[in-house]
């Protein structure tokens, strides 16, 4: 690697070198705030479109992200008096019908909600929102993004459910597992939560969803991460052109934390493991990657922010910050795109399948044609 630094210029590289890359790759692994997936190889590779093809290099330190809020109790009040048809401060239940519970869905504005917790001047305020609603990695920049939230909320994520797939679920660490699932069932582990996921969107709300199992990690009956993203990445193309009307793509993982970090949160009395949405951003922190171009970056983003913002006003300890980072992460392919961990290491298997009801209500909030 150093060899071909010295040997070719940075402009042969899309302006970063494979020196670049390797410093960048030896500071993820030693940079304590970012535990990652523990024991996981990453892949460094010769040049940024390989990196892309092989994204491992960012993919696999999924790292320990902030679980932060800034909403106030009064805030989180007024929008599940108003939105979800709680009652009010007093924590009195309400007596209410499934009835007069839908007709309160079928009212739900993601930016009346947003407006509820937050005001436009910090939905506009770019050091606000990476303070806050957002959380960047030390591996990339956030410049060139239009950080304006407030333009996030005007797009429109909306479709049109019809007897075609819609929806598609797969795992690109097909094999990460909880605290408590048993060796070698692939049901106890993030496939399992997947399966959960595909079951309540397609029975409970009515889309059609494809849930794919390939385990693009393991390779000859091993663990093998170094080109899970390249395998994924050739699966998708192909079954994206055979199936045009899929319209969201979900990568659904469990992230690697510190053993002493609990992302457990209750929800409706059950123990729940808690969401993290990551975006890539295409950069480095020495500036864009042409290569890596995502032309649905800024759909990608407003698509996660909407989903916060949701659960913001809902289920106000279910998500973590959204995570930043560099490369693409497959997320390139549809507007709707998303990268999803759910839980870590140190959940338990449970913990992580009782997030899927709220994740999966949050998304048809989304998904669906409401004013």
């Amino acid at each position: 690697m150093l060899a071909l630094a010295l040997l070719f210029p940075d402009s042969l590289w899309g302006g970063v070198s494979p020196a670049h890359l390797l410093m960048e790759a030896v500071s993820a692994m030693v940079d304590p705030r970012n535990p990652g997936h523990p024991g996981e190889p990453g892949e460094p590779e010769a040049g940024l479109a390989a990196a892309e093809n092989r994204e491992e290099a960012g993919a696999e330190t999924e790292t320990e992200k902030e679980n932060a809020t800034s909403l106030t109790g009064a805030g989180i009040a007024a929008v599940v008096d108003n939105l979800a048809g709680s009652t009010g401060t007093d924590g009195q239940a309400a007596e209410e019908s499934e009835t007069e519970n839908a007709e309160d869905e079928e009212t739900f504005s993601v930016a009346e909600a947003a407006y509820a917790c937050y005001t436009s001047e910090e939905l506009s305020d770019t050091e606000y929102l990476l303070s806050n609603i957002f959380c960047v990695d030390s591996s990339t920049t956030s410049e060139g993004i239009d950080w304006d939230a407030n333009q996030f909320l005007t797009e429109d994520f909306s479709l049109e459910k019809s007897s075609e797939p819609q929806i598609l679920i797969y795992h690109t660490h097909s094999q990460e597992a909880y605290a408590d699932s048993a060796s070698g069932e692939a049901g106890e582990t993030v496939q399992g939560v997947g399966e959960e996921l595909a079951r309540l969107l397609q029975e409970t709300y009515g889309y059609q969803v494809v849930h794919n199992t390939t385990t693009f990690d393991m390779v000859d009956g091993e663990l093998d991460r170094s080109r899970a993203y390249s395998y994924a990445q050739d699966w998708l193309e192909e079954y994206l052109e055979e199936n045009p009307s899929i319209e969201v793509i979900i990568d659904l993982h469990r992230d690697s934390v510190g053993e002493d970090n609990q992302l457990v949160t209750e929800i409706d009395g059950k123990q729940t493991a808690q969401i993290m949405l990551f975006n890539g951003l295409s950069r480095t922190s020495r500036g864009s990657i042409e290569s890596l171009y995502n032309p649905y970056l800024q759909d990608n983003l407003a698509f996660s922010f909407q989903l916060r913002m949701a659960g913001d006003s809902l289920y106000p300890s279910l998500y973590r910050r959204i995570y930043l980072k560099g490369y693409r992460y497959n997320l390139h392919y549809r507007a709707r795109s998303l990268l999803v961990e759910v839980g870590a290491q140190n959940n338990t298997y449970q913990e992580a399948v009782n997030a899927m009801e709220p994740f999966a209500r949050l998304l048809d909030l989304i998904l669906s044609s409401r004013e």
